[in-house]
């Protein structure tokens, strides 16, 4: 059980380190799509909120990580599991918005 709790926790915290990367413009770790395809000038705020949609993701894993193991089989679980799926659901709206709004769409 710590195992996943751990496993969970690197995890985010993983994907939260991405997403700060990208937040400072440097997008050398999205896909060659979408570096290709934005202009350089646009490569600091496409970075930054494709970053900030990518923390907000990592964030929701570790919290989820934290709710499940801590407070399982409680009502506290359930809105950590809705405030965590309510930050993936954001986080990944964000990364979608930047990325229609730079790449002119997501594929």
């Amino acid at each position: 059980m710590i195992e996943g709790l751990i496993i969970t926790i690197g995890i985010g915290i993983l994907i939260i380190v991405l997403g700060a990367i990208n937040m400072t413009g440097n997008i050398s770790s999205l896909h060659s799509y979408h570096r290709h395809r934005v202009s350089e000038e646009d490569k600091k705020p496409f970075g930054r909120l494709v970053g900030l949609g990518t923390v907000l993701c990592g964030v929701s894993i570790v919290l989820l990580g934290i709710f499940s193991f801590v407070i399982a089989h409680s009502i506290f679980a359930t809105v950590g599991l809705v405030a965590s799926t309510v930050l993936l659901i954001t986080g990944i709206g964000i990364s979608f918005y930047a990325m229609i709004k730079y790449n002119k769409g997501i594929f």
